[in-house]
């Protein structure tokens, strides 16, 4: 016996394997790993690659919704809409912590988390949170509704003047 023989050892003799059965073995296992991977995919194809998130764009209503003195919570949104004398604004009500939800308290936000505390305009009163909590951008569509951007944060103390 040579010192380099194709095939296998089936109890301690070497059997060659032709070339045209080597070939075929392979394109065997590739047919399989193929359809193999082909199955995965059909069944991964009906579930959804992106899952809806929450629009980060809705209308809240006309600016007569909001008389002075108003506070609307948007729950699903985590959102706080509060209309004063000078105009109406957007806060978030996801903290800066660690992104729990916020409560509203009498005059201040508490995060019920890790016990982070804003004032009611949002800005840190008592940590962890390292930064206030966002105002949103809101703005008036043509036809006259109410839109906030929570995608968009701006300056606190920014309010769309109703007019």
């Amino acid at each position: 016996m040579s010192s380099f023989q194709r095939g296998q050892c089936i109890q301690g003799k070497w059997e060659s394997i032709s070339r045209r059965d080597f070939f075929g073995v392979a394109a065997a296992w590739s047919a399989a790993t193929s359809m193999g991977l082909a199955l995965i995919g059909l069944v991964k194809f009906p579930i959804p690659a992106l899952f809806p998130d929450i629009a980060r764009l809705f209308k809240i209503g006309k600016p007569g919704d909001y008389p002075v003195g108003t506070e609307k919570i948007f729950e699903e949104k985590k959102v706080v809409v509060i209309r004063d004398q000078e105009g109406l604004y957007a806060i978030s009500l996801t903290c800066t912590h660690l992104g729990c939800v916020v409560s509203r308290q009498a005059n201040r936000f508490d995060c019920p988390c890790h016990g982070s505390k804003f004032d009611s305009i949002g800005r840190v009163l008592s940590g962890p949170a390292p930064k206030a909590l966002p105002w949103l951008k809101v703005f008036q569509l043509p036809d006259g509704k109410l839109v906030v951007n929570a995608a968009r944060s701006v300056p606190t103390g920014t309010k769309f003047v109703v007019t």
